[in-house]
């Protein structure tokens, strides 16, 4: 095991253990730990591990452990233990978006809508978790029907709906639809912590041929052994006609009471509704069952009240709940068309990174079982391609400047999304990282909306039943990508209304860029540190480019022979005072090297106090370490705690890895935001590395001007 493994490992135990671990972030020298409990943290153990300078307890669940300059590999070194795979990693505070993991923008995203209400994060967290363990298989059954109607298209295959190879066609996919609920029975039922076998095989009662034979005794006539039966089963049975749906609703008498018939095949409201009963009934039986007897007679008793509770009351009640929405959303799509398909692709760039877009995925899957189609498919197709066209635009981008990085995961996103149909890779890849993304897209979305609202108005169509249907529809649920265009009807409207949205994204992400000038200057720093290392290691320096060639010439000026840093300057205009006096504890006890504050700032211009190589740049603008070309590590800290502050105030002008001379820019401060915070203004100012040198002397009780010498260092 590596010595920075050994402090990672030492540093888990001296704060009490994984288990007392809420979230670990850092900033520009430490690691703050959330804890539960901050008094079973080993203080003594913790200063004495290696790479720890100081221990600083903040409340009763903050602690910070002081590391300096090597901070960021300390923590990457801790996240990567095996243990530490489970706790939350939060928002790295010096460091770029684009080396959080896509897991952990989407755990950011989703914990935003987290901890306001429990029962409904918990409820879209049922929902999700229901459906998530069966989209590969809902993305193939959805290529093969696009396969299929293209086979049909081409009159490859004959469309005679009861013809021997149709109905092997429609097989392949037709099971994971038609068992779907039981499916969503068995993942519901996971997640609740329920035996999952006994959730499927209580929505599998109610969809056996027998169930099936108590609305149409003629169909299964076989499963009746004689002529009486068949007759009582038909006595029994009585059907009325539901006008809206066109569809019959059937009732029988089973143990004397009257019970609601449905085709529970491709329904998802129905197993949601009957494993969150199920869960109930399931552990209350645990509780009064002794565990010898509960393998037995858990399950057993399990199914004996819950197959006739589903079938005579949550099976009718998820039904109606279905078919509600349903002619809701139907009646909105026929009546406000314009509304609909605008409203539908401008909301699912916010639904889907939060997970909360299953609700709408489960009314299309409704549709197609009540309905016999689905209108909202379409509309969210648009969204799917202006998604898709950002990232093509990004990509774009990236060809044009040689990033080779950002090339690779743009067009790994785009693959995914126009053969796939999947967006996430693109959301959590780029779009949730680049926030300026969302503003291009958003009109693409828009575009692509409008698009279709206008077409489907002008060009209705009219489905096998003879339905006037405004909008595109399609029969079956599938993923939006190029490959499952054919599955819809209007394809044509459909097509250019995709075509919309990808385009207008795509020429507004490449033309007005996705990033900000910060994130911008960042990107091309990293490129060009790229390219000079593999300038480098081909020796093939005269053909580097001008910003390569720039790091190149830093890296040399860096090697070579550097004068002797003899003093450090003012990074602004204020009073100097003595550590002890900046109100930090961890600064006041000299863990981060000697220096002063310079307090009472008189203006809002912090300038670099040594010329060097930029080695942390925080990303709230307000810590910033500097090495210079003979050794001395300079720390800049502006503010007290302003960390919190989340960067609200301030504006960062330099990037990390960025070389810089004594009194460049490093940032732009709004001190009067920074006091209305409640946070002191002194910026503080060590030199992180002071036991390595042969004396540090601050230069305290003067007033000062940005550039004037406040910090003597001897050799």
């Amino acid at each position: 095991m590596g010595k920075n493994q050994e402090s990672a490992k030492a540093i888990i135990a001296g704060v009490g253990g994984v288990g007392n671990i809420s979230m670990l972030t850092h900033c520009a020298t430490r690691l703050r730990f959330t804890l539960k409990d901050t008094g079973k943290a080993d203080t003594e153990a913790l200063e004495g591990t290696k790479g720890v300078l100081a221990v600083v307890k903040q409340s009763d669940t903050a602690l910070q452990v002081v590391i300096g300059g090597g901070v960021e590999q300390m923590y990457n070194d801790i996240m990567a233990l095996p243990e530490m795979a489970n706790v939350k990693g939060g928002e790295v505070e010096d460091d770029a978006d684009s080396e959080l993991t896509n897991d952990q923008v989407k755990a950011q995203e989703r914990a935003k809508t987290k901890g306001k209400n429990k029962w409904v994060d918990s409820f879209f967290e049922f929902l999700s978790d229901s459906f998530r363990p069966i989209i590969g298989v809902l993305l193939g059954a959805s290529l093969i029907i696009a396969i299929i109607n293209v086979l049909i298209a081409c009159h490859v295959v004959s469309n005679e709906t009861q013809s021997p190879t149709m109905l092997f066609c429609r097989a392949m996919y037709r099971g994971v639809f038609y068992f779907l609920p039981i499916m969503i029975a068995y993942n519901g039922a996971k997640k609740l912590k329920v035996d999952p076998w006994v959730g499927a095989a209580i929505m599998g009662a109610v969809m056996t041929p027998e169930f099936l034979a108590l609305a149409d005794p003629v169909k299964y006539a076989s499963i009746f052994s004689t002529t009486d039966g068949q007759n009582a089963a038909q006595s029994a049975l009585t059907c009325v006609t539901n006008a809206t749906l066109g569809t019959d609703s059937c009732t029988t008498q089973v143990f004397g009471l009257t019970m609601q018939l449905n085709d529970y095949s491709g329904n998802v409201f129905v197993p949601l509704l009957m494993v969150a009963v199920l869960a109930l009934v399931y552990k209350g039986l645990q509780r009064i069952i002794p565990n010898s007897v509960q393998l037995v007679f858990v399950p057993f008793l399990s199914m004996l009240v819950m197959i006739p509770i589903t079938a005579f009351i949550i099976g009718p009640i998820g039904v109606w709940l279905g078919n509600g929405l349903g002619i809701g959303l139907a009646w909105m799509n026929t009546n406000a068309p314009f509304v609909f398909a605008i409203l539908i692709p401008m909301l699912y760039p916010f639904l889907v990174p939060l997970g909360l877009h299953w609700p709408l995925n489960a009314l299309m899957l409704m549709n197609i079982d009540t309905l016999g189609y689905d209108f909202i498919q379409g509309p969210m197709g648009t969204w799917n391609f202006a998604c898709f066209g950002a990232t093509l635009g990004v990509l774009i981008i990236a060809i044009r400047e040689k990033d080779t990085q950002m090339k690779e995961t743009a067009g790994g996103a785009l693959a995914a999304g126009l053969l796939g149909g999947v967006s996430e890779p693109s959301l959590y890849g780029i779009h949730l990282r680049y926030k300026n993304v969302y503003k291009r897209m958003l009109v693409g979305c828009f575009a692509g909306g409008l698009s279709i609202a206008i077409l489907g108005w002008l060009f209705p169509s009219t489905l096998a039943d003879g339905t006037v249907v405004r909008g595109v529809t399609t029969t079956a649920f599938a993923f939006t990508s190029l490959l499952t265009i054919p599955v819809f009807n209007q394809m044509w409207v459909y097509a250019i209304s995709i075509a919309i949205a990808f385009a207008v994204s795509a020429v507004l992400v490449a033309t007005l860029d996705y990033r900000t000038p910060e994130q911008k200057a960042e990107a091309h720093a990293r490129i060009a540190r790229e390219q000079a290392k593999a300038a480098a290691a081909s020796g093939a320096a005269a053909s580097v480019a001008p910003a390569a060639t720039a790091i190149a010439n830093d890296v040399a000026a860096a090697s070579a022979p550097a004068e002797s840093t003899t003093e450090v300057l003012a990074p602004l205009a204020g009073h100097t005072v003595t550590l002890k006096d900046t109100g930090d504890a961890v600064f006041a006890s000299g863990a981060l090297g000697n220096g002063l504050g310079i307090a009472d700032p008189t203006e809002s211009q912090v300038v670099a106090p040594v010329s060097g190589v930029l080695k942390t740049v925080a990303k709230t603008g307000h810590a910033y370490g500097i090495k210079t070309d003979d050794g001395v590590e300079v720390l800049v800290h502006i503010g007290i705690d302003t960390v919190k502050m989340n960067g609200e105030g301030f504006t960062v002008a330099v990037v990390k890895g960025q070389r810089v001379n004594a009194g460049d820019l490093l940032a732009t401060v709004d001190f009067d935001k920074v006091r209305a915070a409640g946070h002191p203004t002194v910026t503080v100012m060590t030199v992180t590395n002071s036991k390595k040198l042969g004396g540090v002397t601050p230069r305290t009780g003067i007033d000062v001007k940005a550039g004037d010498a406040v910090i003597d260092i001897a050799r």
